[in-house]
């Protein structure tokens, strides 16, 4: 359903108290639901926004959540319109330009949570499988994040030779290997541990070493190197 106008001026004393906290506080002093107001602010410039974001937040579950859905998705709730998708992307889009950027500058083999906070960010909350690699250089800073591939709830086509031939155009001297499990289990597949074989069988002649592969889930994520898998 599109954004409706309506009512009315005692939102206007509510906007201007709520922006004025988190001025003061940041976002630490309000919960999820604040926030989300905040942003629907802008899109909804007349309607008590507070129902709004409290069935956003009902439906998905959190604020990552709610930013990180898919628009068909957030449109099944009341008064989500165009507008609205559009600040919540907006501030999707950003938030992973900010954590890829700070990334790039900072990356080592030791920033081991970093790299696990970017990829939670862009890809734990995704409906659909997507298989990305971060394209390393000799010091193991970040040249290239690149998605290779999106799929089903459950598959992602991963082609080796191309992710090689990537890293060969780059010149990097490593990969990392991450994808996502919608179902929210991060536990290796048979598929997954296959294909991981793979891609190290045909990247270590050309020499590339995949440092790691990481499946990222709602409920944790999976390091193969931790694991032991290769």
């Amino acid at each position: 359903m599109s954004e409706g106008p309506a009512p009315d001026n005692l939102n206007a004393g509510h906007r201007e108290r709520l922006r004025e906290r988190f001025l003061q506080g940041g976002a630490d002093a309000l919960p999820d639901y604040e926030l989300l107001e905040l942003l629907l602010f802008r899109a909804i410039p007349r309607r008590d926004v507070k129902p709004i974001a409290k069935a956003l937040l009902q439906r998905f579950g959190s604020f990552a959540e709610v930013i990180a859905a898919a628009p068909a998705r957030l449109k099944e709730v009341d008064y989500v319109g165009d507008s609205v998708v559009a600040e919540l992307k907006i501030v999707e889009a950003a938030a992973l330009r900010l954590s890829r950027e700070s990334m790039k500058k900072k990356l080592t083999l030791g920033s081991f949570a970093q790299v696990l906070d970017y990829c939670r960010s862009a890809m734990a909350f995704r409906e659909t499988e997507e298989f990305r690699v971060l394209f390393l250089d000799k010091k193991n800073g970040l040249l290239a994040d690149e998605v290779q591939g999106r799929g089903t709830v459950d598959h992602t086509p991963v082609y080796p030779r191309e992710i090689v031939r990537r890293a060969l155009e780059l010149n990097a001297s490593a990969v990392i290997l991450v994808h996502n499990h919608p179902s929210g289990d991060p536990t290796p597949s048979q598929a997954d541990i296959m294909m991981t074989d793979t891609i190290v069988s045909v990247a270590k002649p050309l020499g590339v070493s995949v440092h790691d592969h990481l499946i990222i889930g709602r409920n944790g994520h999976a390091s193969f190197r931790a694991l032991k898998l290769f």
